[in-house]
């Protein structure tokens, strides 16, 4: 009786602990937190920022987030940026051979806009590198958004950017600070603002998730400031592969599995741009930015929501819509 006893109660502790681990309370920031990038550090800890890169996110459990004004770029380095750019935009911080780098919009115009990288010289301080490719090199209006990853061999570091100009991708040198030398710059999703005007099938902010043997390539589409804005998703076997939505249309004609949706009226709309999935106790939890109609216009809280897969391997929110 007495080991049942223990079981029962080991087994409720746990289903108690899995049950709080869905209680979100959204928005998870009081303040604007656009286009968000989150890391785990050394210390066990997770850290986000986000367009601006003034501020740091930190939290211990990853539901809990408390901010820290300070800013994870080295003082010099805001001086060496500022020297290419006024406005810094969507960061995304990733781990390449060990060094972690920081990818940044450098941003004055949609025809003057660039990436640049830097490089974490000791926790959470980051120095600047320098630019890794401009819409000025390379006629690719709005080089921004940036998302690199490595490929499932771990060998070859591709930069996926983009909006108004179509998302691109381009193959980066093995640190991850330059393009490879003869390296072509592809078209993989979305069409250009002229050739739509509504900007359903224009994509930007790229995030790239590896699961069950699919590359899924997350993307937003639609106008970032109202109820059109949403999140959507293709996907590829390979990263190298042409990605494709739910019934096998390809993204490069603007093409996209819906996942996070709002409509006119609701509370929280315009949902899009996001983050990292995390695995929190065997779930996982994805982040992304929002408007509700408690902020000013513009203003874009950080939100967190349980993402699942479907018997088919496609992404999907309880509801289909943010909460």
């Amino acid at each position: 009786v007495m080991k049942r006893t223990i079981l029962y109660l080991l087994l409720l502790l746990a289903s108690t602990r899995l049950s709080q681990a869905q209680e979100i309370a959204n928005p998870i920031t009081e303040g604007s937190w656009p286009d968000p990038t989150i890391w785990r550090g050394e210390d066990g800890r997770y850290y986000s920022i986000c367009t601006g890169l003034r501020r740091t996110l930190v939290s211990d459990d990853l539901f809990n987030w408390r901010v820290e004004n300070h800013s994870v770029i080295d003082k010099e380095a805001w001086s060496e940026m500022r020297y290419v750019a006024r406005h810094f935009w969507a960061p995304d911080v990733v781990t390449i051979e060990s060094q972690r780098l920081l990818y940044t919009t450098l941003y004055n115009s949609a025809k003057e806009s660039s990436i640049g990288v830097l490089k974490e010289v000791s926790p959470n301080r980051f120095v600047f590198h320098g630019v890794v490719t401009s819409s000025i090199d390379t006629g690719i209006i709005d080089t921004i958004d940036p998302e690199v990853v490595v490929d499932e061999k771990g060998k070859r570091v591709w930069l996926f950017f983009g909006s108004i100009g179509k998302m691109h991708r381009v193959e980066l040198t093995r640190d991850g600070l330059g393009v490879k030398r003869g390296a072509k710059y592809q078209h993989i999703a979305g069409l250009t603002d002229k050739e739509n005007r509504s900007r359903s099938k224009v994509f930007e902010g790229c995030y790239l998730h590896r699961r069950n043997g699919y590359w899924y390539l997350f993307a937003s589409a639609g106008w970032y400031k109202d109820h059109t804005y949403r999140l959507v998703v293709g996907r590829s076997r390979r990263l190298t592969g042409t990605f494709r939505d739910r019934n096998g249309n390809p993204m490069t004609e603007g093409y996209a599995t819906p996942v996070i949706t709002s409509e006119k009226g609701d509370f929280f709309y315009g949902p899009g741009h996001c983050g990292e999935i995390f695995t929190k106790d065997g779930r996982d939890y994805i982040f992304y930015h929002c408007h509700n109609r408690d902020v000013k216009p513009h203003q874009r809280p950080l939100m967190m929501q349980e993402i699942k897969w479907d018997k088919s391997g496609w992404p999907y929110v309880e509801g289909g819509k943010p909460r």
